[in-house]
């Protein structure tokens, strides 16, 4: 089983966040996570103090039963941490906590059950393999990302949604700009989030009209008595989390498989192609070791006095940010953290969160990129980079990790 290069990094303290911005401000993320959360999660009681990228003082919680209390919010809030964020967030599903929070998500949740997901894998694979069969036929090498992943994922979402089919270029375009938080203007991002909403409140009235059988007709009518900002952000929420993160997870994914040694295989892909009922635990673990979730949680603001697991205390007025990618590799939790286990059981990551506010697309995010590697390995069997690893550039300055461009070839 293959294992990640050994963390090398010593802890100073106020730390820069996030840990992956240099000196000159710039963001430079790669497929690994910075070396530094390793030797901050080892210090002391692993919480950190930490200079932001906007200046505001905080504190880095690094190990997994700390985070997992954060996260759950005993003691904090994210809703009165909306003055620290570096993007507008008032009135999502991120930006609500208890019973407002609640509210906006009870409109969908049932939509995103495991039950209510497995229900839709057929429709998953059959457009899977459309996709599939339109990147073969471009001929090789291909961008993985832009042939298949992205109108894999986009479509999708879209389509539970009811977007329609002429309109979700544009879509797309407004949510990539809302999404590269720290590589466009405040003004840019809130001209993108403007558009959205422009465009939505559009559709919204008319599925309130005229229901039909997709997503936004329920989040209209189900979701009548809320906000008029609430109502418009959750469809903008459900966009750009089921389809950014999941089409970055499977060109990451695709990426490690193809360039990590795993059991006696040359690479994890050729022991997947011989072990398929493997897929499965492969995502899982994939999952935990390399989310694309950038930049960790969302700040939390400390509203009364907390204890945590590991002894550390935090005081009210605190901001403090839970480190999902330094929890994921706690050895307390998972033995042999930086070695790649697709049998690792259990397997309870925190890439998705924990808690109220635990990613509510998870499941779907889970299936499709499950559908998509299991597809890769059984149809291309030959599948192989087209560039050296080390030649691929992964997004900076983005709320979402991973690949930019995922050149490969199969011949």
């Amino acid at each position: 089983m293959s294992s990640l290069p050994s963390p090398e990094s010593s802890a100073t303290c106020p730390v820069a966040h996030p840990l992956d911005q240099g000196p000159d401000g710039v963001n430079r993320p790669g497929l690994y996570k910075n070396a530094q959360y390793h030797a901050l999660r080892e210090t002391d009681t692993g919480v950190v103090e930490i200079i932001r990228a906007n200046g505001t003082p905080g504190k880095l919680v690094t190990r997994y039963d700390d985070v997992k209390k954060v996260l759950r919010q005993e003691g904090c809030s994210r809703e009165a941490a909306l003055d620290v964020d570096d993007v507008g967030l008032e009135g999502t599903l991120l930006g609500l906590d208890g019973d407002n929070h609640a509210a906006v998500r009870n409109v969908v949740k049932d939509c995103f059950t495991p039950q209510a997901i497995e229900k839709r894998r057929g429709e998953i694979e059959n457009r899977a393999a459309m996709q599939l069969k339109a990147m073969l036929d471009q001929g090789e090498p291909v961008d993985l990302m832009e042939t298949f992943a992205i109108p894999l994922t986009l479509e999708t979402i879209s389509d539970m949604l009811g977007l329609p089919q002429p309109d979700r270029l544009q879509f797309r375009q407004w949510g990539e700009a809302f999404l590269a938080n720290s590589a466009l203007t405040r003004a840019d991002t809130d001209a993108s989030a403007l558009a959205m909403a422009g465009y939505l409140a559009t559709l919204i009235e008319q599925r309130r009209q005229e229901p039909t059988a997709d997503l936004l007709s329920q989040i209209a009518v189900g979701g009548a008595h809320l906000p008029p900002d609430r109502l418009l952000m959750l469809p903008i929420a459900l966009v750009l989390g089921g389809w950014e993160a999941t089409a970055s997870s499977i060109g990451t994914f695709t990426q490690v498989l193809l360039t990590h040694p795993y059991a006696e295989h040359e690479s994890a892909y050729a022991y997947l192609i011989d072990h398929p009922e493997m897929i499965p635990g492969a995502v899982t673990e994939l999952e935990r070791m390399f989310s694309t979730s950038a930049g960790d949680d969302m700040p939390r603001r400390v509203i009364r006095q907390m204890r945590l697991p590991s002894g550390a205390h935090l005081q009210p007025g605190e901001v403090v940010i839970p480190s999902h990618d330094a929890a994921n590799f706690d050895p307390r939790v998972f033995p042999d953290p930086h070695r790649i286990d697709f049998a690792r059981s259990p397997n309870k990551h925190l890439s998705f969160g924990h808690g109220p506010h635990h990613c509510i697309g998870r499941h779907l995010g889970h299936m499709e990129v499950e559908v998509a590697i299991g597809l890769l390995i059984r149809e291309l069997p030959t599948l192989r980079l087209a560039i050296s690893s080390q030649d691929i550039q992964y997004k900076a300055g983005h709320a979402v990790s991973g690949p930019i461009k995922l050149p490969v070839a199969w011949s």
